[in-house]
């Protein structure tokens, strides 16, 4: 009924094109109209304001001739001032787009090495919106967003990537692992060096407490004992040690085998060999 009266309805977000016998009368906005197809009114056709997006996938090569395939996402809208514009004015909107898109990707990312064109995705994006906010403005279209969304070499180069960088992580690693390997030999180094120092300070106490001790008995047995002499019993204490020392080598347990010189000239010759290195550390204190 409403289209035997004349009368159309626009949707939101929507405007309709009014022509008059074929020529462009008047840019409609959304709601009912009254067009009298008698007097020659018609729809042309509807545009929509909405913001549209198109992805196009262009092949190139940096200027490392590595072969890529950038990925860009335009979005765009139809304005609603220059309706017209943008209904008569193309015919193919997402051919025009991409033929710039493909222009502006072709002519920047060759310029640029692969690293260079990851890091510079901004750069490009920028580029391609401005070249087409420049063309696209005279159709009535406007630029609302331009995206590089993906930048994709050869599989082979991608796989190369990926293999420079593991291995320089891996070398990374060894690095810290050596560092790590070389600080614990330096610390078990020092630790060593340490204990030993320590033990040798023992043994040289220890040495100096049997001096000690082996003096004190000397003095207290002379004294005690009239007519006899330090040498007297300086050689009877060494006789004593010497014969607790074949006790204990006797009661061990252990199967080796301990040879000896055993007979009173070798605990004669033992008893002048200790006296002379008391006598000759006595001298040097």
């Amino acid at each position: 009924m409403g289209q035997a009266l004349g009368c159309v309805q626009i949707g939101q977000s929507t405007v309709a094109v009014k022509e008059r016998f074929g020529k462009f009368e008047d840019v409609l906005d959304p709601g009912c109209h009254c067009l009298p197809w008698c007097l020659g009114y018609q729809v042309a056709g509807e545009l929509s304001l909405r913001v549209q997006q198109l992805n196009v996938r262009c092949e190139t090569k940096t200027k490392d001739n590595v072969f890529v395939t950038v990925v860009a996402s335009i979005q765009y809208r139809a304005l609603a001032e220059k309706a017209s514009d943008a209904y008569y004015k193309l015919s193919n909107t997402t051919s025009q787009i991409q033929a710039y898109v493909f222009d502006v990707i072709r002519s920047s990312v060759p310029k640029l090495l692969l690293d260079s064109a990851f890091e510079q995705k901004n750069e490009i994006a920028k580029a391609v919106e401005e070249e087409l906010e420049k063309a696209m403005s005279g159709y009535g279209f406007e630029i609302v967003q331009t995206l590089i969304v993906d930048i994709e070499p050869d599989a082979q180069v991608k796989r190369a990537m990926n293999e420079i960088n593991a291995a320089s992580r891996m070398r990374v690693a060894a690095n810290e692992k050596a560092e790590a390997e070389k600080i614990l030999q330096i610390k078990r180094a020092e630790g060593e060096a340490e204990s030993k120092y320590l033990s040798g300070l023992g043994i040289a106490r220890q040495r100096q407490a049997i001096v000690d001790g082996l003096r004190d008995s000397v003095l207290a047995f002379s004294e005690n004992v009239p007519g006899t002499s330090a040498k007297d019993v300086m050689d009877m204490v060494l006789v004593t040690q010497y014969f607790d020392t074949m006790k204990e080598i006797g009661a061990s347990s252990k199967s080796s085998a301990v040879f000896v010189p055993h007979g009173p000239g070798a605990v004669k010759d033992i008893a002048s060999q200790i006296r002379e290195g008391l006598l000759q550390g006595n001298a040097a204190q």
